[in-house]
């Protein structure tokens, strides 16, 4: 460690870190990123392998309707474009996702939307109590029953009654041939992969890997910039938070072209895994061999990826957050750090704001 003082310790080297390194550093601070990992960028880490750009911890598509994210983002890299169309295999039949007239039509054998709607009406439950009513009510119970039940039980690791409803809320459903997963203008994915991204916002900062701010012997430094899990910051003193893990078997096969899409999920209760992710379709990588990805769900993992927001752990939340509050020059931000689920636009925001209203300038 160098023998200076910084005016930030920025603790974790993901999206909101990075940029607050970046911003921070512009405006004329001198920062430290930490970062536990050996590497930097978070869980959207990127690693080359024959040619082939593999999300390490699970696919990231980049995606907003921000132009101020996507020029922000576009400083750092150049994107590929990409529309996620999902494929949902249930016992080898196979269907598309987001839940849209091409799901409907060969689940329901109808093919106007309307037909659809009021199908879907005759099977809805008056007042609504719980992810399943939820998901009955958005799609049908067929529907439900071959796309989302086992995927859910697996996925989350609880009977689906028990899931928070929030999960069903951001699954989009469409009465239109539309297969594209997101709505957003902007779609695509970095050409160079994630991991150029955090590069080329630390250019010219110092940053240390393997080093954990509980436990590292760390330089002065007069505020710090908190982004990792915000219960493990003040020992777990109201409980533990709740989130879903996941585990990744990552496989190289001598093939060209293994399952023919960027993801395949598994609906079924009966395959261990939730979805199959073959990397080389993502930036359209050309390669003679491929890499896919398993994805299995764990409740062992050391990696928090999903935050499990249900009553029980969002009172827990608040009263960290409360407790945040009382630090003066210790700020805490980002996906673990405030227990959200956060796309990545979300989290870019989120950084650029907090940086502006902390430290009230315009750029």
């Amino acid at each position: 460690m160098k023998s200076m003082t910084y005016d930030f310790l920025i603790v974790g080297s993901g999206l909101f870190g990075c940029i607050c390194a970046r911003e921070l550093t512009d405006l004329g601070y001198k920062c430290l990123v930490i970062e536990s990992r050996n590497h930097i960028g978070g869980n959207c880490y990127t690693e080359l392998k024959d040619n082939i750009h593999i999300h390490s911890y699970g696919p990231h598509i980049f995606h907003t309707d921000s132009d101020e994210v996507w020029n922000y983002i576009n400083k750092f890299t150049s994107f590929t474009d990409f529309k996620l169309n999902v494929v949902a295999n249930y016992k080898g039949e196979i269907f598309s996702l987001p839940f849209n007239m091409w799901t409907f039509s060969k689940v329901y054998g109808l093919t106007h939307p309307s037909d659809v709607d009021k199908f879907i009406k005759k099977t809805r439950i008056e007042n609504p109590q719980n992810f399943v009513d939820y998901s009955i009510n958005k799609v049908g119970l067929p529907v439900y029953e071959k796309l989302i039940k086992g995927y859910s039980k697996k996925q989350w690791g609880r009977d689906p009654v028990d899931i928070p409803v929030e999960i069903i809320k951001r699954l989009p459903v469409r009465f239109t041939y539309d297969n594209n997963y997101f709505n957003d203008r902007y779609q695509g994915i970095p050409s160079k992969g994630y991991t150029e991204i955090f590069k080329n916002m630390l250019e010219g900062i110092d940053y240390n890997l393997n080093t954990d701010y509980f436990t590292t012997n760390l330089p002065e430094h007069n505020k710090v910039i908190y982004t990792g899990p915000i219960d493990k910051f003040f020992d777990y003193k109201f409980g533990k938070l709740e989130y879903k893990s996941l585990k990744f078997e990552h496989t190289r096969l001598e093939k060209e072209n293994f399952q023919g899409c960027a993801i395949m999920n598994y609906t079924d209760e009966e395959t261990p895994w939730t979805r199959i992710v073959e990397h080389k379709h993502f930036a359209k990588d050309q390669s003679p061999v491929t890499w896919i990805t398993k994805e299995y769900p764990t409740n062992t993992s050391k990696e928090n990826f999903y935050p499990l927001n249900d009553s029980k752990n969002n009172e827990i939340y608040s009263k960290y957050k409360i407790e945040a509050e009382k630090h003066k020059n210790i700020f805490f931000g980002g996906r673990l750090a405030e227990y959200k689920y956060y796309d990545m636009d979300d989290t870019i925001l989120s950084a650029l704001n907090f940086i502006k209203t902390r430290f009230n300038y315009e750029k």
